[in-house]
């Protein structure tokens, strides 16, 4: 989440006058997050959540990404419901954007995730998938290996400017990861952004997830390995194996991973560091003035990487085979 685009009091309420959530008292930005511009609404009816979507998401996507929730949440998955309009349309436009309310979840994300929390996690993310197992519709990712490519184009001649030899380490990975990329693995609805600022608590239990609009289909278990990067690496950038674990027995608690999904599960990790060293390489590169945004540091992944290159199987990442 973050904001990109301000919005007027006058808009707002004017946008809102096609809901019947009653009068806007109170809005505010939500700074966290780099792709969408995020609001929380305060109206009669309760707390909501406003989204304005820019950048890589499309608008011919978003009736995916609405319907998807709708569906997990059908299926006993806890995540944001679309509220619709008077004339029940899920999608509007303000401030020159495509716009949605969704409702508010109680809880709290955590950025010193416990072992406990990862197990959640788990398991959490084995009930998405198995929930999202007979949803209708598909959507490539956009930001999968086909496409880190032209992520690298539009930051090789600055990347050395952020870490000297950047540029030619992140060649050598696309090449390396081109090679090594598996085919034909168990595939369907993925997240594909579950980070820790995206999965809510109340205690060690989750409350529910968020923000589903890099959801995508793709192989299953490369959802697994984003969580891997996303949860299990320490302030030092040591790989947390007891995590790793406590994600992937969780996980597989209520999906059980193929030998070939587990063989595989190394490179799916280090693709998945690259795929966020890459855009986030980007986004550090590309800040517009005056948002309201805090970019992320890309060299965070690129330490997550070169742990990855040194792995030498699914145990260093917690998978008992």
């Amino acid at each position: 989440m973050a904001v990109y685009t301000d919005v007027s009091d006058l808009a707002l309420e004017n946008f809102l006058a096609d809901y019947g959530l009653g009068k806007l008292l109170a809005y505010k930005g939500i700074a966290e997050g780099v792709e969408n511009s995020n609001f929380l609404l305060h109206v009669t009816a309760g707390f909501f959540i406003l989204t304005l979507y820019e950048k890589r998401v499309r608008p011919e996507d978003l009736p995916f990404f609405l319907a998807l929730m709708e569906h997990l949440s059908a299926h006993g998955l806890v995540c944001p419901q679309p509220v619709k309009t008077k004339q029940g349309d899920l999608l509007g436009t303000l401030a020159g954007r495509p716009a949605a309310i969704v409702t508010f979840l109680e809880g709290v994300s955590t950025r010193t995730p416990s072992v406990a929390h990862c197990s959640a996690l788990g398991a959490a993310l084995g009930k998405l998938h198995r929930a999202g197992a007979d949803f209708p519709r598909q959507r490539p990712n956009d930001l999968s290996i086909s496409a880190w490519p032209r992520l690298f184009a539009q930051a090789e001649d600055r990347a050395d400017s952020v870490e000297p030899g950047l540029a030619a380490f992140l060649a050598g990975e696309l090449a390396a990861l081109a090679a090594l990329w598996p085919h034909n693995l168990p595939r369907g609805v993925i997240h594909a952004d579950l980070f820790p600022d995206n999965v809510l608590f109340l205690g060690e239990k989750v409350s529910g997830l968020i923000d589903f609009y890099f959801a995508c289909t793709d192989f299953l278990a490369y959802d697994l390995a984003v969580c891997l990067n996303a949860w299990c690496f320490e302030p030092d950038f040591s790989f947390n194996v007891t995590k790793g674990k406590a994600i992937i027995d969780s996980y597989q608690s209520c999906r059980r991973l193929s030998d070939t999904e587990a063989a595989a599960l190394p490179v799916l990790a280090r693709g998945a560091a690259l795929r966020f060293t890459l855009t986030r390489l980007v986004d550090w590169l590309n800040v517009p003035p005056g948002a309201l945004v805090r970019p992320k540091d890309p060299r965070e992944y690129v330490k997550r990487l070169r742990f990855h290159q040194r792995a030498t199987g699914p145990r260093d990442l917690g998978l008992a085979l």
